[in-house]
């Protein structure tokens, strides 16, 4: 299996992206992975390794930039170097921590959508209470949306959700303003009765404040919406955890309470931080390609390699591709 990696996205790379794919060589005996960007930059921290090469570029995409005609115009840089390996069959998926906007842009145009997905979605695993997480689609791919593509972000979910984190019949949810079944907009309503008579275990309308209850394993909604509970939900882990901090360090009692205390602090926060859980896979391309966190270190990229792993090892692509075929000629 053949991984391309931008090794020149985020805000710690190249030295943490490198640090993950070096830790993934040596978990995953079959995976070869490319790192594109500066070679002698990613010599700096590459120790020689037999399973991991590199593909040299200075040209980066910035986070400040375009994405859509960055990626037009910057043929040559890391991310979008990476893309072409996909599409021209060097490598099996790709990754990056880099700019967004600019990822969806080059999955959409460098490695292409399947044929009969209307637009693809972008889908983070977030902790649960219970420590299993669910899946929200879409954050940030497409702003608007109409209920059919409400309709494929829950077949391509609940694909995911079954083959790459095993989950047994996914429940699907979707995000709305209350539970009952008539409330929300237009877009919710219609969607409402798109995923009642879908083959889904589909249980209804699901609120924001249940959502780290796991109240559902594959949550829907537009990438607008989702876009604000993703960073709300971020920024308020944040928050806490700041204010914890503050609360901890206030006098001397609370510091000793707080050194005893920090081992169960460190894990809470991690399963708080939905890097753990792998990066925000680009549902809906001929290939995965996922998005790393901006802030990633050597560990978040660990994890977004192993899940990229798993969904080219389970062929999530090929079996959307092949479920929406069916659905399209049952129509």
């Amino acid at each position: 299996m053949k991984l391309a990696i931008d090794a020149m996205g985020g805000d710690n790379a190249p030295k943490e992206i490198v640090l993950g794919a070096m830790k993934a060589v040596q978990a995953f005996s079959d995976i070869h992975i490319t790192l594109v960007g500066d070679e002698n930059k990613i010599k700096e921290t590459l120790s020689a390794h037999d399973r991991i090469s590199v593909l040299h570029t200075t040209d980066v995409i910035l986070g400040t930039d375009e994405p859509v005609k960055a990626v037009r115009r910057k043929k040559n840089a890391s991310m979008v170097l990476a893309a072409q390996q996909v599409a021209d069959g060097l490598a099996d998926a790709c990754i990056s921590a880099g700019n967004t906007g600019a990822l969806v842009a080059a999955g959409l145009f460098v490695v292409g959508r399947i044929d009969g997905i209307h637009r693809p979605a972008l889908a983070p695993t977030l902790p649960t209470i219970g420590g299993e997480g669910f899946l929200l689609l879409d954050v940030g791919a497409n702003a608007d949306a109409k209920p059919e593509h409400l309709l494929q972000n829950a077949i391509m979910g609940s694909i995911y959700s079954e083959k790459v984190r095993g989950i047994s019949k996914p429940r699907v949810g979707l995000l709305n303003i209350g539970t009952e079944e008539k409330k929300g907009n237009e877009l919710t309503k219609q969607t409402f009765e798109l995923l009642k008579n879908a083959n889904l275990n589909f249980v209804g309308n699901v609120e924001a404040r249940d959502l780290l209850d796991g109240v559902a394993d594959v949550v829907v909604t537009d990438g607008f919406t989702g876009n604000m509970v993703l960073k709300t939900i971020e920024g308020t882990a944040l928050s806490m955890f700041k204010m914890l901090k503050t609360a901890l360090m206030s006098s001397f009692k609370s510091k000793m309470a707080a050194a005893v205390l920090k081992p169960n602090l460190k894990t809470l926060k991690n399963t708080m931080d939905y890097s753990e859980y792998g990066g925000a896979a680009l549902f809906g391309l001929k290939a995965p390609v996922i998005k790393a966190h901006g802030s990633s270190n050597g560990q978040s990229i660990y994890s977004a390699i192993r899940q990229t792993r798993e969904m080219v090892s389970n062929d999530v692509g090929g079996l959307i591709k092949q479920t929406i075929e069916t659905d399209n000629s049952e129509k």
